[in-house]
């Protein structure tokens, strides 16, 4: 049997941790003047993907 091909974008946005996938943040890219620094800074690090999200991830990435 042929294998499954992975999701391009999902491969692309998320990665593999030992209890589930991370993800980077959004609004981080521009109109950042607005935003306190303090908001940006916050969202410069990664975030685990929400237990209700976790089956479409691994659906759409079956290998990783």
């Amino acid at each position: 049997m042929s294998k499954i091909k992975s999701h391009s974008g999902a491969s692309k946005r998320f990665k593999r941790t030992a209890n589930g996938f991370k993800h980077k943040q959004s609004h981080t890219s521009h109109i950042l003047t607005k935003k306190s620094t303090k908001r940006k800074r916050h969202l410069r690090s990664l975030n685990q993907v929400a237990q209700s999200d976790k089956a479409l991830i691994v659906r759409m990435l079956p290998y990783i």
